[in-house]
C-alpha cells in the first residue's frame, strides 16, 4: 500500500480467530472470567424489525467496565474510577436502544461512542475521483457527506463473539459493506468496492481500552475508520468539559472553511489551536480567532507528529480532569486526531444518567486520516485495493493523578 497505512503488530490470535472476515461466527458461551478479567453477554432490546441487540460488557479488576452494544458497534458505558477509587461512566450515551432510535437523536445525531465508516468524517460536497471514476454520496451535513452518510457504520448491526486472552477481553464485531454504501439517494452512487470489516475492543488489566481496525476490499475504494466516543471525565451528565486540560501531540492543524472542509495544513504556534502543552479547554474556545468562530469552537483535526525511536503506537492525546484526577492518554497508528468539544450539543438529548446534554458537556478525539483526504493529493492516502489490509490501532489508556 505503499506505506498509506501503518501496519501494526497483529493482536493475539484469539482476536482475530475468525477466517474470512464478516461471515457468521460460532455461538460462545454468554460469559466467562480470565482471573479478574470477565466478558459477559446480555440483550439490549430489539430494532423497530426484531432485529435483537446484544450488549457486552468488559471488566478488569482494577476498577474499570465497558460495555459495547451490537447497533452501530457504540461504546454505550465506559466506567472508571477517580483518584478516591469511585467509578464513574465517563462517556455520553444512553441507558437503552431508545434513546439511540429516537427521532431527536437521529435528528441532532452526534454519533456517540459509535464506529463510523465507511469514511470518518467530512468529504467535500460528498464527490470524490478514484481512478478517473467519479463518486457521489449522501449529503447529509450540507453541502458534504459527514461520517459515512445517512446509513453509515453507526446505523449498521454487527456479529460478534466474545474474544480473551490471558491478558485481555474483548469483543470482535464484523459486518460487510458492500458495494454502494453511502448512497442512498437519487443520483448517488455510494462507495465503490464490497468491504470486509473487522472491529475489535478489547481491555487488559492496565485499564486500557484498544480498539483495532482491519479492512479487505474486492474493487478500489476509500475508507478512514474511527470511534465517535465523547469524553467527559468528571461524569457523564456533570456538565461541561471546559476545565478539563487538553495536550495533543501535533505541530499543525488542519484549517477548515466555512462547510468544515480543510483548507490546507497549518502550524498551530501563535494561536488558540496550540495544544502543545496543557491548556483547559475553555480558556480560549469563545476567542474571536476565526477557525473558532467558524466551527463554534473546537472540530478540527490535528495533524500528528510522527512517532519517536520508531515506535508504532504514538501519542496523540493526553486529556485530564482536575477535579476527578483522572486522565486519559490516547496512543494511535492514525496520522491525525480530531478534536470536537461538543459544539453543537443543543439540549435535546437526555444521556445515560437522564441529565440534559447541552454544548461543551463532552468532546470527541476521534483518531482518523485527515477530513476530505480522497479530494487531497497532498494528504495521506486513503486508498485500500484488493490484496492490501487496512489496519490500525488506537490505544485509551485510563489513569489517575494527584
Amino acid at each position: 500500500m505503499g506505506g498509506a497505512f501503518p501496519v501494526v503488530p497483529r493482536i493475539a490470535r484469539a482476536t482475530l480467530c475468525t477466517a474470512v472476515l464478516g461471515l457468521g461466527l460460532m455461538a460462545v458461551p454468554p460469559a466467562f472470567a480470565a482471573g479478574k478479567l470477565s466478558v459477559s453477554k446480555s440483550g439490549f432490546g430489539s430494532l423497530p424489525d426484531g432485529t435483537a441487540i446484544d450488549r457486552y460488557k468488559l471488566t478488569n479488576g482494577h476498577g474499570m467496565t465497558v460495555q459495547i452494544i451490537t447497533y452501530g458497534g457504540i461504546i454505550q458505558s465506559l466506567k472508571v474510577p477517580d483518584r478516591h477509587g469511585h467509578k464513574k461512566n465517563v462517556t455520553l450515551g444512553f441507558a437503552n436502544l431508545s434513546g439511540y432510535l429516537s427521532d431527536a437523536y437521529k435528528k441532532s445525531n452526534p454519533y456517540f461512542g459509535a464506529i463510523i465508516g465507511r469514511y470518518g468524517n467530512r468529504i467535500a460536497n460528498g464527490t470524490f475521483t478514484l481512478d478517473n471514476q467519479v463518486f457521489k454520496l449522501d449529503i447529509n451535513n450540507d453541502p458534504n457527506s459527514l461520517h459515512g452518510g445517512n446509513n453509515g457504520f453507526n446505523t449498521q448491526v454487527w456479529n460478534a463473539r466474545s474474544i480473551k486472552t490471558s491478558k485481555q477481553v474483548g469483543v470482535e464485531l464484523t459486518r460487510t459493506s458492500v458495494a454502494g454504501e453511502g448512497g442512498t439517494t437519487p443520483g448517488t452512487t455510494g462507495y465503490p468496492g464490497n468491504v470486509q470489516v473487522l472491529v475489535a475492543y478489547t481491555l487488559n488489566q492496565k485499564n486500557e481500552l484498544r480498539i483495532s481496525y482491519k479492512a479487505t476490499t474486492d474493487a478500489p475504494t476509500v475508507i478512514n475508520l474511527t470511534n465517535h466516543a465523547y469524553f467527559n471525565l468528571h461524569g457523564e451528565g456533570t456538565g461541561p468539559i471546559y476545565a478539563h486540560q487538553l495536550e495533543l501531540n501535533a505541530d499543525r492543524y488542519n484549517p477548515v472553511d466555512p462547510t468544515l472542509i480543510p483548507t490546507g495544513i497549518a502550524k498551530v504556534k501563535g494561536t488558540p489551536m496550540d495544544f502543545r502543552s496543557f491548556h483547559k479547554i475553555g480558556a480560549r474556545i469563545r476567542d474571536s480567532f476565526r477557525q473558532l468562530v467558524i466551527a463554534r469552537g473546537y472540530d478540527h483535526n490535528w495533524v500528528l507528529n510522527k512517532p519517536k525511536n520508531g515506535k508504532k503506537l504514538n501519542l496523540a492525546a493526553k486529556l485530564k480532569d482536575p477535579s476527578s484526577g483522572r486522565m486519559l492518554t490516547i496512543r494511535t497508528t492514525e496520522p491525525g486526531i480530531q478534536f470536537y468539544a461538543g459544539n453543537f450539543l443543543d439540549g435535546t438529548l437526555y444521556g445515560t444518567s437522564r441529565h440534559q446534554y447541552r454544548q461543551g458537556d463532552g468532546l470527541a478525539l476521534e483518531t482518523q486520516h485527515f477530513p476530505d483526504s480522497p479530494n487531497h493529493p497532498d494528504f495521506p492516502s486513503t486508498v485500500l485495493r484488493p490484496g492490501q489490509t487496512y489496519r490500525t490501532t488506537t490505544v485509551d489508556a485510563f489513569s489517575v493523578f494527584h
